[in-house]
């Protein structure tokens, strides 16, 4: 099942971008603003419980994020985060530069829906989605510290409720530095995988 392995991760870059760019937005940030730009990249309908930042820090947190699934998939949660913190440095960041010095992101819990069309939520969101790093020609420069915590992932298939799943990873606080390429990181979840029960 490593292929839950590649949902995650795809997702979780998805969700680390969409914040970094409401983060790094020039416009004044709000809760509602951040909500809005989530719908309008993403799709999907989505609440945000805490929105923590300040002007002119290089540091973010989001608390309680959950994305709901599309009509097509039944409306039901998608994506429970309940951490995302960021901290940046600001410093590269003047030289357009992202570097990361740390990224804490606990995910409760992901829910994988097939649809009566046979269809992912996963695969339909991102390929609708307009998941785009930062403009202004940014260049990534990794991550020193990454905090990777996850809960459950469920599969359901609305269809035919048979094949309906869910595996308990129950993993907290799994530290990784240096990821600096997409390798890096989907190399983290095969280790988180590999620990979890789900990977025994």
């Amino acid at each position: 099942m490593l292929r839950v392995i590649k949902w995650v991760f795809i997702v979780a870059l998805g969700v680390i971008l969409v914040a970094l760019g409401l983060v790094l937005s020039r416009d004044k940030i709000a809760k509602s603003a951040m909500e809005q730009q989530i719908r309008a990249q993403t799709g999907m309908d989505v609440k945000i419980g805490k929105l923590s930042t300040k002007l002119l820090s290089p540091i973010a947190t989001i608390e309680n994020l959950t994305l709901y699934n599309t009509a097509d998939f039944g409306g039901t949660p998608f994506l429970n985060i309940r951490e995302l913190h960021i901290e940046f440095d600001r410093e590269a960041l003047a030289h357009r530069e992202l570097h990361f010095k740390l990224i804490k992101l606990n995910i409760g819990e992901l829910s994988v829906v097939k649809n009566d069309l046979g269809q992912t939520n996963i695969v339909n969101m991102m390929a609708a989605a307009k998941l785009k790093p930062p403009t202004g020609a940014v260049d990534f420069k990794g991550i020193e510290v990454a905090n990777f915590s996850i809960g459950k992932i469920s599969y359901l298939d609305l269809k035919n409720q048979k094949n309906n799943r869910q595996m308990t990873v129950n993993l907290q606080n799994q530290v990784f530095r240096n990821l600096n390429t997409p390798g890096d990181f989907y190399g983290a979840f095969v280790l988180i995988w590999l620990r979890s029960n789900a990977g025994q």
